[in-house]
């Protein structure tokens, strides 16, 4: 039994592994432009981090099909307002915009590659 409990744990820890990678992949630059939203006070959001979802700027799980290792932010309204949040995925305010889409570096790279 001893030999069967090896086994079955390597074929467990191989599939976390396969989805769960110890270095998450980099983010990737969705857009280069901000994408304004209306944000309803007390509603949860789940903002994109890896940047590969199709509906920036919001999680649709290509994170998790895409074994990126990265998880979405999930954050909560404070008020009902409209807010610009960040698609290149290089802002210091995650998940709000906070003007690095006009910079050099991110307007020279390749939408859906790593800065």
């Amino acid at each position: 039994p001893h030999l069967f409990c090896l086994y079955q744990r390597r074929d467990i820890s191989s599939w976390l592994d396969r989805w769960f990678p110890k270095t998450p992949a980099k983010s990737v630059v969705a857009l280069k432009t901000p994408i304004k939203v209306n944000l309803v006070a007390g509603k949860t959001y789940r903002w994109c981090v890896c940047g590969r979802s199709k509906k920036q700027p919001f999680c649709d799980g290509s994170h998790f099909f895409q074994r990126t290792g990265l998880s979405p932010l999930k954050f909560k309204a404070q008020e009902t307002r409209t807010v610009a949040l960040c698609t290149c995925k290089a802002t210091q305010r995650p998940p709000y915009c906070d003007g690095t889409h006009r910079s050099e570096q991110v307007q020279k790279a390749e939408v859906g590659s790593p800065l």
